[in-house]
């Protein structure tokens, strides 16, 4: 066994920016009739912020100040539960944390629906 079965590649964060999305290549790819990569080009370049929410404790501040390096804070997860993938402060998927070499992931295992008012 290789010691790169069962892993994913992720990119290099820190190196230079990512290139420009083809949108005819991603059109190619649309599983939507009518619809393709290129009516979403005007958005490519907006940021959104993606958080990865582990659990949440609760505690008075006063605890808070006396957290150090090193402390093992208990949260309202268990272990291997789902996690919380947020974009924009919208919930929009669960998954799970995974180790590839030497980074922390996410693999997606639900995307979540939400109502359109």
């Amino acid at each position: 066994m290789s010691d790169n079965d069962g892993k994913v590649p992720l990119p290099d964060l820190e190196a230079s920016p990512m290139p420009p999305l083809d949108p005819a290549a991603m059109a190619a790819q649309s599983s939507e009739p009518g619809h393709s990569a290129a009516d979403l080009e005007a958005v490519f370049d907006v940021p959104v912020k993606v958080s990865a929410v582990l659990g949440r404790a609760r505690m008075e501040v006063s605890d808070l100040l006396k957290l150090g390096p090193g402390t093992v804070l208990e949260l309202d997860r268990k272990v291997g539960e789902a996690i919380d993938l947020y974009v924009n402060d919208r919930l929009v998927a669960r998954g799970e944390v995974v180790l590839v070499e030497d980074k922390l992931g996410v693999t997606m295992t639900e995307i979540i629906k939400a109502e359109r008012n």
